[in-house]
């Protein structure tokens, strides 16, 4: 056996076998496959594709190339949740909190953003004193008690997986659904869960951009999930716009606090989104009805049990519960609407670039980031507003905010006419 013959096999478009698919990804985690024979199968898999066997013998490879977490000490079923990714995407923060309110151990492992999308550690890194590195013991002890720890991926987690993605990205390889999807179940799998449910986003905001690729990816995943053991729903939801009010890191925190504090005043699409995902991962791990599901999360919600949980998680892993708000930014910029009308679209790529050019996010992974700045939608889509009313807040500590001002003023598309409302929710498989 060997990589050209490998390579060969997958450019005529026959399928691997698992011994194959084994072989390639052990020989090149441990560096006996150059890259450009790994790039050439990469490019090979995205124009021929995989079937579901090869997907799964894929995935299975790559979760046993590392590390492999033991949850078996912690009590109960672990549910946990991934999102592809999305501007303004705070989930994780409200999900996680209601969860472990509702007595389902959350054992979490999060990663930190790059690009116009956040990553849920740095949101909580934004908290002063918020630890997250944990020793093993540590985490485990912490979710047996409290029912709830987040920290950031271990070092030797899916090692095949880093590797294969740094290529991805400089080889025209993203793009490929059985690569994104063992990407993703890789390291959910290796993480130890007995149930994943997936926020998968769809729209101009994401990285799927229609509903017919975003179920593709869902059901690939799906697969891989009951090949290896594993319980997996889906809930494909809308990022043609951002998610609630602020994006950017302490922007955020300070949101979430908001929605666990009085959730009915939250904007619509994160409230629906919420409630979703949080009832799906209860379904999950209960078996009960969706509707009992739902009922309990919005019984957690109301009796403010979720919000003491959200505290209690905090100064669980050393930060600080009172730190919620961001600081005052040197610069804070109100961007005015040009003419009056109803808001149709708010365009999440857009708004996510503002705010990742005021430094709330990276570029590269060497890059600081600002916790305090970003961008709060104050107008948003369906509403009517008057030439002159506020449409958005930027919040900057950088003295150059132009562009970043004519990427909010572009994002909002104004029409003459009351818009039809777009669900939030696409999709639930």
């Amino acid at each position: 056996m060997n990589m050209l013959n490998l390579i060969d096999k997958k450019k005529r478009n026959k399928s691997l076998t698992e011994e194959e698919i084994q072989y390639m990804i052990n020989k090149y985690t441990n560096d006996e496959i150059p890259d450009y024979q790994m790039s050439s199968m990469l490019m090979a898999i995205l124009i021929n594709g995989m079937n579901k066997d090869e997907t799964s013998w894929l995935t299975k490879s790559i979760v046993e190339s590392g590390d492999v977490i033991d949850l078996s000490s912690i009590e109960g079923f672990k549910v946990d949740k991934h999102s592809t990714g999305g501007i303004g995407d705070k989930i994780s923060l409200l999900v996680a909190p209601i969860l472990a309110s509702l007595n389902i151990p959350i054992a979490k492992m999060s990663g930190r953003g790059l690009g116009i999308t956040g990553g849920t550690v740095d949101k909580l890194e934004s908290i002063q004193g918020f630890n997250v590195e944990l020793t093993s013991d540590q985490f485990i002890k912490q979710v047996n008690e409290h029912k709830i720890a987040i920290v950031g991926q271990s070092g030797n987690l899916t090692p095949a997986d880093k590797k294969l993605y740094a290529l991805r990205d400089v080889t025209g390889t993203v793009d490929s659904i059985p690569l994104i999807a063992s990407s993703i179940m890789s390291k959910k799998i290796a993480s130890g869960a007995d149930g994943i449910v997936l926020d998968v986003k769809c729209g101009k905001g994401a990285f799927m951009k229609d509903l017919n690729h975003a179920t593709e990816l869902a059901s690939t995943m799906i697969s891989i999930g009951e090949s290896l053991g594993r319980k997996v729903s889906v809930v494909i939801t809308d990022m043609n716009q951002p998610l609630g009010h602020n994006i950017g890191n302490k922007l955020e925190v300070a949101e979430a606090h908001d929605f666990l504090k009085n959730y009915k005043d939250s904007e619509q699409g994160l409230l629906e989104v919420t409630i979703a995902i949080s009832s799906k991962m209860y379904q999950l791990a209960t078996g009960v009805s969706e509707d009992e599901a739902q009922q309990q999360v919005v019984e957690t919600l109301t009796n403010g049990a979720a919000l003491e949980k959200f505290k209690e998680f905090i100064t669980a892993q050393g930060g600080d519960a009172s730190d919620i708000n961001p600081k005052d930014t040197k610069h804070t910029i109100e961007v005015k609407a040009v003419k009056g009308g109803y808001i149709n679209l708010i365009d999440a790529e857009l708004i996510g670039m503002a705010s990742l050019l005021v430094g709330a996010g990276r570029l590269t992974k060497a890059d600081t980031l600002d916790f305090d700045a970003g961008v709060k939608l104050v107008s948003l889509t369906g509403q009517e507003v008057q030439k002159g009313d506020t449409l958005a807040i930027l919040y900057s500590n950088k003295d150059d905010v132009a562009e970043s001002i004519k990427l909010i003023e572009e994002a909002y598309k104004i029409i003459e006419d009351e818009p039809v409302k777009n669900n939030s929710i696409l999709k639930i498989m």
